[in-house]
């Protein structure tokens, strides 16, 4: 499943040895040396690995928390002190951002790495026999590089474009909309020599579908990006996904099933989708370690302490008003229970559980059925940003667990693959486009689009009618903890609206600032209106 992690060890010897090349007195003991390596479609792979190695690095960590703690899709207040980690998650939930925001400065730089290694690799294969294998590989390198360019303009907008390795030359900052016409054109251009295929044989590594799904959401958000709509183009790229005659993707009847620790090319419902295994250090799949309850860590039987600071909010939540929803179960709630119906219990004091607990028999044992409670609550006036350090706060507000927590793992790291693209968001992407104006095709309606989701979602009735914020209110359900919501909520105007603490509504906050890292490295580039 994880067939990628594979070639981890061979791509760092084969490039350790190619980069070391140019020291003479290096005494070479491999056969792996530029004149051999890379020729065959297996050292194509192992070049290649580590472009994919790198894009995942911090996925789960900065990207995460950029594109979901900035929402209201997640909140992460400090407990006790723990976690505040200098108000940087504080910075996200109330657009406080500036330019020394320690996720904005290595989230530039993870991304900007996968642009370099992606550049290296394509420096690399340039001298390699001309093969089909060959031509495969540096198309789903341009690719991925295009999705890592298509990330940061989301992110930051105006940024550099750098396509070739060892460049020494500082890059100037380009617009957004010369890089949406550079990632557009080099997805455009690399199409017809990205493979077919789906499943097993291209899992982990972009696809033919994989830059159509690029070039839909390019499409889809292209307003906001370049300030010119491009809804009947975004239905061309959906389109050609979805198939006339069929797709080779489809919708999976168990959504829950979709995100366990064993899902992988078998999930017929993605598109691209990122490997990730605990045994391995390169790049962590953690969602558990901050979503899950500390109290539930024999429930779910894992083997460390999960850190528990980060819940949903209720304003998103809102959105599961559907009793019948499949998607509701990725959440954990209420009053908690072990599969076989008995309480979850845990036994400390009246003071333990509540610090704030004024009773002179405060250290009285007090053993508590676990709640899980929706709302989240600023407890402790003392410190910044803080819910308290007591059973009360570490409970406090519903958590996440659509990837499902991995009871296998010896660490916090998880097995669960986590897609970037699924089928899902195409059908979602396509109505939304046609609600707003596109054309419709292949007898396809945004309404007819919208209940072909639902019907293997929701044991309730079709829809009749579908509004825009009904659409997004389904994306809501659909998309959660997948790193779209801020994408979503940015064009459906909702970005600047008040939630939790959260009361900021400057336009400018639609982008995170240049890092000042990047900026004293690079004094050729130009920050973001609106920071300093």
């Amino acid at each position: 499943m994880k067939n990628l992690i594979k070639y981890i060890a061979g791509t760092a010897l084969s490039l350790g040895v190619l980069t070391s090349c140019h020291k003479l007195d290096l005494k070479v003991e491999t056969q792996l040396t530029p004149e051999t390596f890379p020729q065959t479609d297996q050292h194509f792979i192992q070049l290649t690995g580590q472009v994919y190695v790198q894009l995942r690095q911090n996925w789960s960590t900065d990207y995460f928390f950029m594109q979901s703690l900035s929402t209201d899709e997640a909140i992460m207040p400090a407990r006790g002190g723990n976690w505040y980690d200098g108000g940087v998650f504080e910075n996200h939930h109330k657009h406080t951002w500036n330019k020394d925001n320690g996720h904005v400065g290595s989230g530039w730089g993870w991304l900007s790495a996968t642009i370099s290694k992606a550049n290296q690799s394509l420096f690399l294969l340039k001298d390699a026999p001309e093969s089909p294998g060959k031509t495969v590989a540096v198309a789903e390198v341009r690719a991925t590089r295009a999705l890592a360019f298509f990330m940061m303009m989301d992110l930051w907008g105006n940024i550099p474009i750098v396509t070739t390795f060892g460049q020494t030359t500082p890059p100037e900052t380009k617009s957004r909309l010369e890089v949406f016409n550079f990632i557009e054109a080099e997805l455009k251009e690399v199409l017809p020599n990205l493979s077919s295929a789906t499943g097993a044989a291209t899992y982990g590594r972009p696809n033919k579908y994989t830059a159509y799904a690029i070039l839909a959401k390019m499409y889809l958000n292209a307003e906001v990006y370049t300030g010119t709509q491009r809804y009947n183009d975004a239905v061309a790229a959906c389109d050609a996904i979805i198939g006339a005659s069929g797709s080779p993707y489809s919708l999976e009847s168990d959504y829950r099933k979709m995100f366990f620790i064993d899902n992988g090319p078998q999930i017929k419902e993605f598109i691209f989708a990122i490997p990730f295994d605990p045994g391995f250090s390169n790049g962590t799949m953690i969602y558990s370690r901050y979503s899950l309850p500390r109290s539930l860590q024999k429930k779910y039987s894992l083997k460390f302490t999960p850190s528990a600071p980060m819940s949903t909010l209720p304003e998103y939540y809102a959105n599961f008003n559907d009793p019948n929803d499949k998607r509701n179960a990725q959440w954990i709630k209420g009053l908690q229970t072990y599969y076989d119906g008995s309480p979850v219990t845990v036994a400390t004091t009246k003071k333990g559980y509540d610090q704030f607990y004024s009773g002179s028999d405060g250290s009285a044992a007090l053993t508590y059925q676990v709640d899980i409670t929706p709302n989240v609550t600023l407890r402790d006036a003392s410190r910044p940003f803080d819910a308290g350090n007591d059973e009360i706060a570490w409970n406090m507000g519903y958590r996440n667990n659509k990837f499902y927590c991995d009871s296998t793992s010896s660490s916090r790291n998880q097995n669960n693959d986590v897609p970037v693209f699924r089928y899902s968001d195409i059908l979602l992407m396509k109505a939304e486009a046609i609600l707003r104006g596109a054309t419709p095709t292949q007898g396809q309606t945004a309404l007819s689009l919208v209940n072909q989701l639902r019907a293997v979602r929701t044991t309730s009735p079709a829809w009749t009618s579908v509004t825009l914020e009904d659409l997004y209110k389904e994306r809501c359900r659909e998309m959660a903890w997948e790193c779209w919501h801020r994408n979503d909520m940015i064009r459906f105007g909702k970005y600047e609206g008040t939630w939790g603490f959260k009361t900021d509504a400057q336009l400018f906050h639609r982008l995170m600032p240049i890092p000042a890292s990047a900026l004293i490295l690079n004094p050729k580039l130009k920050q973001n209106p609106g920071y300093n």
